[in-house]
């Protein structure tokens, strides 16, 4: 018997393939059903020209046959069948794909038949688990059988062989277990059920297998009362993968459970999805997505673990579980699988080149489920209520991101609670309830609602007849930030020292009053030291003695924000704190009696409103101890 070598850097090109283009050894399962469907497909065409040939495509089938005792798996079809020839050609050929000889051969004639294998290197995936392989084939029309041999190492044999039926047979002899391998593994009828349905459930034939069960024996009618159940052991025939995806069946054939069901199964959730999307593109690009809006946050959610994606397959079979190149980052959150023939594959079919048909479908499908979002905010409010207690600070980072690149997609899509709407309004909502005179938007930031509302600032404007955003999530004073303007008006803080507008009178009064009380300022300063960049008389208290107000690009709130999540940055990130007085104020007119007359407890009380500011704006006290011996002294 001769022995043939692989042409072609056979060797080297071998170990390369089983050693590194592959990153799961469980990828050979798919690509040797992928062979086998492609097999498939070429029978049916040809028995379209070739009356010879009698084909029933309902008889076309993939079978798997796992034997433990022998230590081999076989994939099985009932396809086109090669003969000598073409097992040297398409087997002893490494990169030579017989799949893509075929599919250039049909130059368009029949577009229905999807061919897989373009590459011709998937049938050696096999060498990554078995020590051996052997192809038994007989071709359509022939009587002959022919075996192909090889261990992946030294070339391999051709020789007659007898089979009796059309098709081809792929034995693989599995490699002894080791210590970090169990390739012993792809002999369970469950682990080899588990990876059908994973990578190859929409390949359009039925791969069937026959499954081991258990089943109770009837009772006998003559059983005593102590009679103990016996069991026995059967086998079945079962179809192990759908065939046909739920994305493939009309939008009008699937009910709303059914998608639910899917996405349940398919991505481990427990609660059916907020929303389901479906898209179908044709053209230069053309694909098919089926989308999911997620009811909840997953745990791991805002992790580093969490990674996002879509599925991605290619004529029914899986490419990528999770292909993150089609989803931006602020839609993370969608679950959902896009199925397209016309994606650049590399070699190993687990990995995407970057091409523009990728780009393409990437800006589809962004379009669509932003489309899909607003939707859901103009027609079913409670619902995107939802959804956004859920990811709404997702697409507050995405406005953020890139130094808000993405801001004008993503704007009307904001919900934020307000002194009119506690619920939550977006800002074309709030801009439509501006009066003509209204020059800015206005937001106030807190810890919470309450603590927001109660700001002495936000009183003052609230008393001027104007709405407030409340901002309470640590991202929100970040990301109106980053878009500083909306339909024309500049969004702005309640804090700013300009957020309302002040008459040249008041301007002017405001200036001598400064002018007249600079001893008290300049004592306070002085007094406060570094704790503070400056003081000033308040235009914008109230009843209140004292606030802090911040200069420059950093809030008070975001600074709270970048202490929590980051306390290092405060060295380089810190607000520049302005001390408020309320020349108005018994407390003032107290301050400037004691400047002159008692300088120490001028000192104090310049200390007690700084602290009191502190508390004012859910800051920390610095000396929680000396503070409550100053108002304890005052007490005396």
């Amino acid at each position: 018997m001769e022995k043939m070598q692989f042409k072609a850097e056979s060797r080297r090109l071998l170990d390369l393939m089983i050693n590194s283009i592959y990153t799961h050894k469980e990828i050979f399962l798919r690509e040797l059903i992928s062979n086998a469907s492609d097999a498939e497909d070429k029978l049916a065409y040809r028995a379209l020209t070739d009356d010879s040939l009698q084909v029933d495509r309902n008889d076309l089938k993939i079978v798997l046959r796992a034997d433990k005792e022998a230590g081999t798996l076989t994939v099985s079809d009932n396809g086109i069948g090669m003969d000598d020839k073409a097992l040297d050609d398409n087997l002893g050929t490494i990169c030579r794909s017989g799949s893509l000889d075929f599919k250039n051969a049909l130059d368009g004639e029949n577009p229905d038949i999807d061919v897989i294998g373009q590459f011709g290197v998937g049938f050696y995936s096999a060498f990554m688990v078995a020590d051996e392989v052997t192809v038994l084939s007989r071709p359509a029309g022939s009587e002959v059988a022919w075996r192909w041999q090889s261990n992946g190492e030294d070339g391999y044999t051709i020789t007659q062989d007898k089979k009796e039926s059309v098709g081809t047979d792929v034995i693989i002899h599995l490699k002894p277990d080791t210590e970090d391998e169990k390739y012993s593994e792809f002999l369970d009828q469950y682990r080899l059920q588990e990876l059908v349905k994973k990578y190859s459930d929409y390949i359009h034939y039925p791969i069937r297998m026959e499954m081991k069960r258990s089943r109770q024996k009837p009772r006998p009618e003559d059983a005593p009362e102590d009679y103990k159940p016996e069991w026995e052991d059967y086998t079945e025939w079962e179809t192990l993968n759908s065939m046909v995806p739920i994305w493939h069946r009309k939008s009008e054939d699937v009910t709303e459970e059914e998608y639910a069901s899917f996405y349940q199964d398919k991505f481990g959730d427990y609660t059916a999805p907020l929303r389901t999307l479906r898209v179908a593109a044709e053209g230069t690009v053309s694909y098919e997505a089926l989308l999911f809006i997620p009811a909840r946050t997953p745990y791991d959610y805002y992790t580093r673990e969490y990674e996002k994606g879509l599925q991605l397959y290619s004529n029914g079979v899986l490419i990528m579980d999770k292909c993150g190149d089609l989803l931006p980052e602020y839609l993370r959150f969608v679950k959902g699988v896009v199925d397209t023939p016309d994606v650049s594959l590399n070699i190993s079919r687990e990995m995407l080149q970057h091409t523009r048909e990728l780009k393409v479908i990437a800006r589809s499908l962004d379009k669509k489920i932003r489309a899909e979002l607003s939707k859901m905010l103009s027609e079913d409010r409670e619902k995107y209520e939802s959804f956004w207690k859920a990811f709404g600070p997702q697409i507050k980072y995405g406005v953020m991101a890139d130094y808000g690149a993405d801001k004008d997609k993503l704007q009307d899509l904001l919900l934020f609670p307000s002194s009119i709407e506690e619920k939550g309004t977006t800002l074309k909502e709030y801009r439509s309830r501006m009066g003509e005179s209204q020059e800015f938007i206005y937001y106030a930031g807190g810890e919470s609602l309450q603590r927001a509302a109660a700001l002495p600032q936000t009183q003052r404007v609230r008393e001027a007849g104007y709405e407030v955003l409340y901002l309470t999530e640590d991202v929100d004073e970040f990301c109106l930030q980053a878009l500083v303007s909306y339909d024309g008006k500049t969004i702005k803080s309640v804090t700013a020292e300009d957020a309302l507008p002040v008459s040249e009178e008041s301007k002017q009064k405001a200036k001598e009053d400064t002018e007249a009380n600079r001893p008290v300022l300049d004592f306070v300063k002085k007094s406060l030291g570094d704790k503070v960049k400056e003081v000033r008389l308040s235009q914008i208290l109230g009843e209140n003695a004292a606030c802090l107000t911040a200069d420059g690009p950093i809030s008070l709130e975001m600074e709270k924000t970048l202490k929590r999540q980051n306390p290092e940055m405060l060295e380089y990130m810190k607000a520049e704190r302005v001390l408020e007085l309320n020349a108005e104020a018994p407390a003032f007119i107290a301050l400037r009696a004691a400047v002159d007359s008692d300088p120490d407890k001028a000192a104090d009380y310049a200390e007690l409103l700084y602290d009191q500011a502190l508390l004012i704006a859910d800051l920390p006290l610095e000396d929680p101890a000396r503070f409550s011996r100053l108002v304890a002294n005052l007490m005396v």
